[in-house]
């Protein structure tokens, strides 16, 4: 059985809780526009976004659904955002949450 993208995004919530890292906001609109974040730290202008379905032709990896993702981080870019770009092969080894740690450690010390 495949999980759906929403239940990777609860069990790297709860791999983000488990290690007791500052809690994001999840789906989080950073702009007036229809974009959200899967994952965001408004106070450190950090974003997580995570991308499903990589290997099999997922809307990330499609022409429309690419070209969108473009201007959503040409945007979020330009209004001062780091993202993180996840997969969700990155979850199970604690890659994913490893990232994010780091992430956190060095925007707290801009």
């Amino acid at each position: 059985m495949t999980q759906s993208k929403s239940e990777f995004e609860d069990w790297l919530f709860f791999q983000i809780k488990a290690i007791c890292l500052p809690l994001p906001e999840r789906e989080y609109r950073f702009c007036s526009r229809r974009w959200r974040f899967d994952f965001a730290w408004p106070d450190r202008m950090l974003a997580a976004e995570l991308a499903g379905a990589v290997y099999s032709q997922g809307r990330h990896t499609r022409g429309k659904g690419f070209t969108e993702d473009c201007r959503k981080y040409s945007e979020a870019a330009i209004l001062g955002w780091r993202i993180l770009h996840l997969t969700t092969q990155m979850i199970p080894s604690g890659e994913a949450v490893a990232v994010i740690e780091r992430a956190l450690v060095a925007v707290e010390t801009i």
